[in-house]
């Protein structure tokens, strides 16, 4: 065991992680805004614990001075999908980046593990900036559907239980868990179109909802208190709907109307002044 600051050794990793991690929560924010629909769910990272650095350089014989190219998952990006062909589609996003280099793909969908492990991992070098200048890092890139993460994550917890040393029922029902996990996703596949007909929907009435709300309070600032309480009772009514639902079509002349009166509004002041 060599005498290396830890903290110092991982600070590159530390700092790739938080970087990645910021790019792709952009990337997931600029795609829903140009298309209305971001392939991916939501993004985390971590950096490997040192113990679990020592055991995996143990593992695959990896001396301790080429821990920097032997051990490519020290810092790690997990990307999560909603639907399998969404993996593809960020994969490629990523190949076309300039800020990073691709070194090699590992497709765990396609061919994945006779434990039932499936997942699609990107191994990239990204270049960080420290204070004595850059250097370029390893990072594993690991892009998978929320059933895939789900299994991943018992699986993984159950292998440091057992050491990677499962008792053969535990694999074995391991192994079914994942097929019904690929099932749920291919079924999922099968009814995409509803389910993000659905996202969007939800999205729309909710975005109605709170302009109408947002500028029924702007009116008061503008001191158009009566105009203010009449749209808020028409919008309490139509939110006390008797169904539970309210009616969006009401609810979207509502907003029209709200939108009309504060227009006025805001061009008599701009002749006023």
């Amino acid at each position: 065991m060599d005498g290396r600051d830890w903290g110092l050794f991982l600070l590159p990793y530390e700092q790739a992680v938080e970087e990645l991690k910021v790019k792709f929560k952009t990337m997931r924010a600029e795609l829903k805004k140009r298309e209305e629909y971001a392939p991916i769910e939501f993004v985390t990272g971590r950096v490997k614990r040192i113990s679990s650095i020592l055991e995996k350089a143990k593992r695959l014989n990896v001396p301790m001075d080429q821990l920097e190219t032997g051990i490519e998952d020290i810092a790690g990006i997990r990307i999560m999908c909603q639907f399998v062909e969404d993996i593809r589609r960020v994969a490629e996003y990523i190949r076309n980046r300039k800020d990073l280099k691709l070194l090699y793909e590992k497709d765990y969908i396609t061919n994945y593990k006779e434990s039932g492990y499936r997942s699609f991992h990107m191994i990239v070098e990204y270049p960080v900036q420290t204070a004595l200048g850059q250097k370029k890092v390893l990072a594993e890139i690991q892009i998978r559907t929320l059933a895939m993460n789900f299994w991943a994550t018992i699986e993984h917890s159950l292998s440091y239980k057992y050491r990677e040393m499962l008792p053969e029922d535990v694999r074995k029902r391991l192994q079914k868990t994942a097929e019904a996990a690929a099932i749920l996703d291919n079924e999922m596949s099968g009814i995409r179109e509803e389910i993000l007909e659905a996202q969007k929907k939800f999205e729309d009435d909710s975005n109605v909802i709170s302009q109408v709300l947002t500028l029924i309070h702007q009116l008061y600032f503008y001191h158009l208190v009566n105009e203010a309480m009449e749209f808020q009772e028409r919008f309490n009514r139509i939110w006390s709907s008797q169904d539970g639902r309210p009616d969006m079509d009401e609810m979207k002349g509502l907003l029209e109307d709200v939108q009309r009166v504060m227009a006025g509004c805001r061009k008599e002041n701009s002749q006023e002044e």
